[in-house]
């Protein structure tokens, strides 16, 4: 298996050539060009010179005549090939002796008879080596009287552009050797901090969550840090909690355990004709059976909320009616507490198709807790109402409150305050994930001392999102 480290170094290497490729041939073609455009300019130069001199001082004769004693002028100081053209591109004279015969098709002399200075690289018959032809027409004071060419071999200049390209070519090679030592470099400090980071992983999925990756920039693989630091804090923090729920049930489930056990002791061992004691053993055994049943039952509604089983019942519910329901079942035990309960309808409240009983779940959890937390003169208010097409639930307590740190995680799973006297510290937070299915809101304000207010919304045309 090829390493990421070896993907990018060559990835990186691949990237480094084609772009120098890219840039030698640029640059090979310029430097061509170039060395070209010199050596034409150069003709011009020379071929226009020879012109202007065959017409200032030896226009008055013939070109035939000019041709038999006046050709050295032309080709004396010149170092290319001079040829000498009619009109008719007939070659009359050529300085090494080739007469190619009638050259009027040539590109360069064509441009000639038309007055232009021409220009033509191809191949000769004479050269293994390509040539580059200058023409140029010469005139009189009649008009053009014939073509001056000078013809040049291109193999020193490409000798020349040969050994310039040879040059930036081994420059290239240079260039691609230095940048792929440093980009083997580069990868390295992009490698190491993923070693580091797969270490630390492969460490957490053996159950050492103690292991922390460091984070060594601030860039993708940083963030891939944090998350794994942040896992790493949460899957610490949540088995915290799952031992502290699981030490919280354990102490909950012995007490009544014990007290069922030690009644059912006494009694065995007691005397049956005592009526009374009799009486008393067997209420206290039923109520820490209920009270059994009662934690167990939580214990399962969490269990299916994790899993995802929950079932949502949907009906139409008649809101008004729970709530008056509710104000029935919980008075008795608010007068027995000397608690001021109060339950206010405001407006007339439309229906809602939910589960009733996981609402009223919800409501009696809340307000139960309302009553805990309440002292004896308190007071526990229960309002409803129907806003923004909404209905709103409000449930305030005059009780103790609770303290700005345990706020915020007083709808965690497993979470115990201080002062709290749940079982196991899941009520509130099944609570939350039955508004949650519902499509509503679940929020608690509290001020230490003062009370505590949780306000629930659920919207009007709620169909529930049960599963």
């Amino acid at each position: 298996m090829r390493s990421i480290k070896t993907r990018l170094a060559v990835n990186f290497i691949f990237i480094i050539i084609i772009t120098v490729i890219l840039l030698e041939a640029l640059i090979i073609n310029v430097v061509k060009q170039n060395y070209y455009k010199n050596l034409e300019n150069n003709l011009c130069n020379q071929i226009k010179t020879s012109a202007d001199l065959y017409y200032r001082y030896f226009s008055d004769s013939t070109l035939h005549d000019n041709v038999l004693n006046n050709v050295d002028t032309f080709w004396k100081q010149v170092p290319a090939q001079v040829e000498i053209l009619d009109t008719y591109g007939e070659v009359l004279m050529d300085s090494i002796g080739v007469i190619p015969g009638n050259v009027s098709k040539m590109p360069d002399v064509k441009d000639a008879l038309e007055g232009k200075t021409g220009k033509w690289i191809g191949k000769v018959d004479y050269d293994d080596a390509l040539v580059m032809a200058v023409s140029y027409p010469l005139k009189s004071r009649e008009g053009t009287v014939g073509i001056l060419r000078f013809i040049t071999s291109l193999r020193e200049v490409n000798k020349d552009i040969k050994r310039v390209c040879l040059f930036f070519t081994w420059i290239g090679i240079i260039a691609v050797v230095i940048s792929g030592i440093i980009s083997l470099i580069l990868s390295q400090t992009i490698i190491s901090p993923l070693k580091e980071i797969t270490s630390a992983a492969k460490k957490m999925a053996s159950g050492n969550f103690t292991t922390r990756p460091v984070k060594r920039y601030d860039d993708e693989i940083g963030k891939l840090a944090d998350t794994l630091n942040y896992m790493a804090d949460e899957i610490v923090k949540r088995d915290q909690l799952k031992n502290d729920f699981i030490s919280s049930v354990s102490h909950e489930l012995r007490t009544p355990l014990t007290s069922i056990k030690g009644w059912a002791v006494t009694l065995r061992e007691g005397s049956m004709g005592d009526v009374e004691l009799l009486y008393d053993g067997l209420e206290i055994i039923e109520k820490e059976s209920d009270r059994l049943t009662a934690m167990v039952e939580e214990l399962l509604d969490f269990s299916r909320f994790v899993s995802g089983k929950i079932t949502m019942i949907k009906e139409r519910v008649d809101v008004e009616e729970l709530v008056k329901q509710l104000k029935i079942q919980l008075s008795p035990r608010a007068n027995r507490e000397n608690i001021n309960f109060e339950v206010a309808i405001e407006g007339e409240l439309p229906q809602l198709i939910t589960d009733a009983n996981r609402l009223k779940q919800v409501f009696i959890n809340v307000l139960d807790n309302s009553f805990k937390f309440t002292p004896a003169g308190g007071s526990v208010y229960f309002n409803v109402m129907c806003k923004d097409n909404s209905l709103v639930f409000r449930i305030k307590d005059t009780g103790c409150g609770i303290s700005p740190e345990e706020l915020p995680h007083v709808k965690e799973k497993f979470f115990k305050g201080k002062n709290s006297n749940s079982s196991n510290g899941i009520g509130l937070s099944i609570c939350d994930e039955i508004i949650k299915l519902m499509g509503g809101t679940f929020e608690i304000a509290s001020v230490l001392n003062k009370g505590t207010e949780v306000v629930i919304t659920l919207p009007c045309n709620s169909n529930s999102k049960g599963v």
